[in-house]
Parts: structure tokens; C-alpha cells; sequence
């Protein structure tokens, strides 16, 4: 890609929008084609849930701000969760009867992977399925959830063993580019994080993109996988969240009583085209949607 098609990036490429403008303003418009974005947060942040969003949405069309497109959902680890998308596709068809059909988990095509080489023998099944354009919406949007699932215990430390690693990650991220070029297909991973111990300057002193440190829950984290997966990626967006005391009133009660809210924000950390944007959100029964601030 050169500078000059970069530039044109946020005016040429289409975007699958989230459903919610506040959240979409942070990426631009919403989850761009022809790249790999990444989720990453811990447990309960919210990546599955935007995850399952995005495949019922990128269904309705075009003039609605989505793809027109069904989608393809890797799951790589706990059990895919069939009801919550069920009720999702429910609301959505409720609110878009004569664009989302009545059973919009048809178009949804959905997969089980266990380690990253089987990961690459079902990429290559889903170009040949994608090729022969048998679905009646074209796929249009792959997920994966989640990447560092697939390398949690296949790899040790030795240095060859970080160096097939990294050699998987290239192999996987190419594969997915070259689907997502070749198809205009938007393809979103979900990473994980892991507790991080060190100066306030990056990973390794290597500062990747907007932010200088990932906090949540009270942790300092870092994205699982290393600089070696980052500089796989076009963007990266981070779901934190963090929970907060409070003390509420009630009548009759002889003493203050102390809940716990919690706070979710929704941080660009980089992208190709766009500058650092954050946003406040809550998750509701339609999913995620931006809180104004």
C-alpha cells in the first residue's frame, strides 16, 4: 500500500459500523475492510459480546452503514455462545424486519479451532467456501475468538520455539490479509492480556501506539502474544474496565450500603489512519453502546 492509498484510507475503504455513533467516531466510521483489527481485554471486558454484535450487523446493508454481508466466527476456546447471539439476532431482526431475516444466525457461519495449525487448514477452507459463493450473503467479515488462545501451551520458551511462533503469527496474519484483499472482507481477532511489571515507557521500552501503559481492573497489562503478533495487526482497540465503589441510601436501612459499579472505556490504541480517541460504554441487551460524556 503506498503513502498516497493510505491517505485515502478513511474516504475508500468500507466500514462495518458498531451500531452505536460514539463508538464509531473512535474508529472512524466503525471496523474497516481490508485490514485486521484487534480487541484485546481482559475476561468480561466486552470483546466477545462486540464480537457477536458485529456478526448480526454486518448483515444489514450497505445504506444502513454494514456490509450486506454473513460472516464467519472462529471460536477457540469455552463453548460458542449460541444464545446470546440468538437474542441478538432476535433484537436486531425486531428492529430490522425486512432487512435481517427471522433466523439471522443462518448467516453466521461458525467453527471450533484448537491450535494455531488447525487454524490455518480452516482459513484455507473458508477461501474455497468464500470462492465458490454458494452462501446468499457474501461473507463479508471473519472473527476470531480468541488468537492467543491458540498459543497458550503449544509453544515453551526455548528460542526456537519463540521463533515458530512467530513464524505462525506472520503465516496467520498474512492468510487473513490476503482474504480480507482479496474478498473486502473486514476481519477482527480478539487478543487477551496478561499482568505487566516494568518502566512506564512501553513494552521492552518499545512504545506501540497511543497509550504508554494498559490499565484495568486496577492491573497494569499488556496485549498476550508480544511485539512480534502487534506488528501483525493494523489496529488495535482496547475494552478496560474498572470497578468503583459506591455507597448508596436505603430508606430504612440503619447504614450506608456499599455496591460496586463498573466503569468499561473503549480506547483506540493505533491505527493506520486515525488519531487516539477513547469513549465510555455500557453493555445493554443490544450490546455495546458509547456513554456521552
Amino acid at each position: 500500500m503506498t503513502p498516497e492509498n493510505l491517505m485515502l484510507l478513511p474516504l475508500s475503504t468500507p466500514k462495518l459500523s458498531i451500531g452505536c455513533p460514539i463508538l464509531d467516531d473512535c474508529l472512524g466510521g466503525g471496523i474497516p475492510c481490508n485490514f485486521i483489527t484487534e480487541l484485546v481485554g481482559e475476561s468480561g471486558s466486552g470483546k466477545t459480546q462486540l464480537c457477536l454484535q458485529l456478526t448480526v450487523r454486518a448483515q444489514l446493508p450497505p445504506s444502513h452503514g454494514r456490509l450486506g454481508g454473513s460472516s464467519v466466527y472462529i471460536f477457540t476456546e469455552f463453548s460458542f455462545s449460541f444464545r446470546r447471539l440468538q437474542q441478538l439476532g432476535n433484537l436486531y431482526h425486531a428492529s430490522y424486519p425486512n432487512l435481517i431475516r427471522l433466523e439471522p444466525l443462518e448467516d453466521i457461519y461458525v467453527r471450533g479451532v484448537h491450535d494455531a495449525q488447525e487454524l490455518i487448514h480452516v482459513l484455507g477452507d473458508i477461501e474455497a467456501f468464500i470462492a465458490i459463493d454458494h452462501t446468499r450473503l457474501p461473507v463479508k467479515l471473519i472473527v476470531i475468538d480468541s488468537i492467543a488462545a491458540l498459543f497458550r501451551s503449544q509453544y515453551q520458551t526455548t528460542t526456537a520455539d519463540l521463533k515458530r511462533r512467530s513464524e505462525m503469527f506472520f503465516n496467520i496474519s498474512g492468510t487473513l490479509k490476503g482474504l480480507a484483499n482479496k474478498f473486502g472482507l473486514a476481519v477482527v481477532v480478539t487478543n487477551q492480556v496478561v499482568d505487566f511489571i516494568g518502566p512506564h515507557d512501553g513494552v521492552n521500552g518499545v512504545r506501540l501506539g497511543n497509550l504508554e501503559s494498559l490499565d484495568t481492573s486496577g492491573r497494569r497489562v499488556s496485549p498476550a502474544l508480544g511485539l512480534a503478533w502487534a506488528h501483525c495487526i493494523n489496529s488495535r482497540v482496547f475494552l478496560a474496565r474498572h470497578e468503583q465503589s459506591i455507597g448508596v441510601n436505603i430508606r430504612n436501612a440503619p447504614s450506608t450500603t456499599i455496591c460496586s459499579q463498573t466503569h468499561r472505556t473503549f480506547h483506540l490504541v493505533f491505527a493506520p489512519h486515525l488519531a487516539y480517541a477513547s469513549a465510555e460504554f455500557v453493555i445493554r441487551k443490544e450490546g455495546l453502546v458509547g456513554v456521552s460524556r
